[in-house]
């Protein structure tokens, strides 16, 4: 198949996509960042494994800092929930034991490191 043929039919197929969609997409579905939980739900995995951060920590400046997530539980559809991880402040391991990760609803979350 030709590229720019290739390219028209992957956005055609996109586009079909968005428009069987519901215009509120469940958390489960929005690529924005939200909530600890509704950033972690939207994983295969349950966030396991991911980095995450406070998006709050770019505007403060603080560089290379994320929980890895070790455990997570959810309910109400990933909106709401529990999660364990360590903590990694400016690059180095700060909790050796995994702890609860604190402020999952209060702040706004997203993939990634600081």
């Amino acid at each position: 198949m030709f590229p720019s043929l290739a390219r028209r039919s992957a956005s055609t197929v996109a586009e079909s996509i968005q428009r069987l969609l519901p215009k509120d997409l469940p958390p489960s579905l929005s690529p924005k960042s939200g909530n600890l939980y509704e950033v972690l739900s939207r994983t295969p995995s349950g966030g396991v494994g991911s980095k995450v951060f406070q998006t709050r920590w770019r505007g403060k400046e603080i560089k290379d800092s994320y929980w890895v997530v070790t455990r997570s539980q959810f309910k109400c559809e990933g909106k709401h929930g529990k999660a364990w991880g360590h903590l990694y402040w400016k690059g180095k391991n700060v909790s050796p034991k995994e702890e609860i990760i604190r402020g999952g609803l209060k702040y706004t979350w997203t993939e990634g490191s600081s």
